[in-house]
């Protein structure tokens, strides 16, 4: 994977992600990522300088699995109007608009192979299409503070939601922690995202 693609890639891509989140919970209600300047697409407002760019590059130049994140956007779940369900579709917003982009990232790659006849744009278009499809299946993993934790979160008692929430605002280093030492490891589920890059690239023809 080329360095300069895959940053050209994975930055709007984890941005777009953020700015979903934000965006739902504020058509539901929750106005508190508007209120913050974080609905913009000026990537400077969402870029977190470790998890956006350092340690990406660092598992990129190691050989492991890049993954990384933005700053996430805030969201203030007692905002919504109806808290219980719709925190639900605020949190599934960032995977399916990677979905999304991975979708039209198989368009990219089409227009640049049979039109353009851009090997720069094939390249941005596979990059931007694998990474997509691999944040897609990285943030549904139900685990705090993961989106798929969404689900999990409504078998949780009302009463218990306050401490559920301010474990889940403090559990991303565990997260990367336990990425970075599956990377090492133990490599749970890399023939799964192999066969899902394989997948992908089997649509381009």
């Amino acid at each position: 994977m080329n360095y300069f693609y895959y940053f050209l890639a994975i930055i709007p891509s984890i941005v777009l992600h953020e700015i979903s989140h934000g965006y739902v919970a504020y058509i539901f209600g929750d106005p508190t990522a508007k209120e913050n300047h974080r609905l913009t697409l000026n990537p400077l407002r969402h870029i977190d300088p470790f998890g956006t760019v350092l340690l990406p590059g660092l598992l990129l130049v190691s050989g492991l699995p890049p993954i990384g994140y933005a700053k996430p956007v805030p969201v203030n779940v007692s905002r919504l109007r109806n808290p219980r369900s719709q925190s639900l579709y605020v949190s599934l917003a960032g995977p399916a608009t990677n979905i999304v982009l991975s979708g039209v990232a198989v368009l990219i790659t089409e227009y640049a192979l049979h039109v353009a006849r851009s090997q720069a744009l094939v390249n941005f278009g596979v990059d931007l299409g694998i990474i997509n499809l691999f944040l897609a299946v990285f943030n549904l993993i139900p685990i705090p503070p993961l989106d798929g934790s969404a689900v999990i979160e409504r078998f949780i008692p009302r009463r218990k939601m306050n401490s559920y929430y301010q474990f889940r605002a403090k559990a991303l280093p565990i997260v990367m922690v336990l990425f970075i030492a599956n990377a090492l490891v133990f490599h749970v589920g890399y023939n799964a995202l192999t066969s899902l890059q394989n997948w992908w690239l089997s649509l381009i023809h």
